[in-house]
């Protein structure tokens, strides 16, 4: 990254944006239409995400191909927020830029039946990145701590025994070679009604909404509640969270591409050494093979 795509020309975007590991959260304390360290308006914004897409093009095509040469490192964003905060748009910009071979999106909706005979995280095992790939979970196994948590879905003892294991999980990812990307989109209670109006209005839009998704908004107090704890709970110096601030779409989407390409920046990934004669190749193609 070059200083003109950083943070006002700081080193970096992880430290402004990283939640405390394991200290209460108060989400009411952060600012949901703030622009911390951001490009200074929309326009702006906007030109930084694309300069940096190229620059995470080229790393996220680095990783796939060291993959291919056996190196076993991968990433994992794990994007979560409440309905509206634009874990979909995320994917669009700042993902759709990539080369989808070298991306495993999973989109988590509620359990199967089959998924339910299993512990919660055996789902999310099987979705989980390869050497070389880029991993994008939009929702994830943070939603049987919270979901679980505000619907009464499992008895309290069992969401309390979930965050250990949350937590020996993330840790276990390392070892395997994933750096972990944990991304809470927060927004706003009234940013949250105007997008949700927005659907209303477009015809276009209507397949994304659900009437659902007002009964959901009247449990807010209560999935903060959820929110705060997991974050408190789950957040380790080897898997942090980070509070991107989503009433601004252009900003969520610059901040996220940013810390995506610090962490792929950090991880470095180089193109694997030929394994074989490239002289001897040219020659022979240039001699008409």
């Amino acid at each position: 990254m070059t200083d003109e795509d950083a943070p006002n020309g700081t080193a970096g975007l992880r430290e402004l944006l990283r939640l405390p590991a394991g200290e209460p959260v108060d989400l009411s304390a952060y600012d949901a239409g703030g622009t911390p360290g951001g490009p200074p308006d929309k326009a702006a914004g906007r030109e930084a995400t694309a300069r940096t897409g190229k620059r995470l093009a080229e790393l996220q095509e680095r990783l796939w191909a060291a993959g291919s040469a056996g190196d076993r490192r991968r990433v994992l964003l794990v994007l979560q927020g409440m309905d509206t905060s634009g874990k979909g748009g995320t994917v669009k910009h700042v993902i759709g830029r990539l080369n989808p071979a070298g991306c495993r999106i999973k989109a988590f909706k509620a359990p199967t039946p089959e998924e339910r005979e299993h512990p919660f995280l055996w789902r999310i095992r099987k979705e989980l990145p390869q050497p070389g790939e880029l991993g994008i979970f939009d929702r994830s196994h943070y939603e049987d701590v919270l979901i679980a948590r505000v619907h009464g879905l499992a008895p309290p003892g069992e969401v309390g025994h979930r965050y250990g294991e949350i937590d020996h999980f993330e840790r276990s990812l390392a070892d395997e070679g994933i750096t972990l990307l944990k991304c809470f989109l927060h927004i706003s209670y009234d940013e949250q009604r105007r997008r949700l109006l927005k659907r209303l209005d477009n015809p276009r839009k209507h397949w994304k909404f659900d009437p659902g998704d007002i009964d959901e908004r009247a449990r807010r107090p209560a999935y903060r509640e959820a929110y705060e704890i997991a974050m408190e709970r789950c957040s380790t110096p080897a898997a942090p969270w980070y509070l991107i601030p989503a009433d601004h779409k252009w900003y969520r989407n610059w901040a996220v591409g940013t810390l995506l390409l610090e962490h792929l920046e950090e991880l470095d990934p180089r193109y694997p050494e030929a394994g074989f004669d490239v002289e001897a190749c040219r020659e022979r193609l240039l001699k008409g093979g």
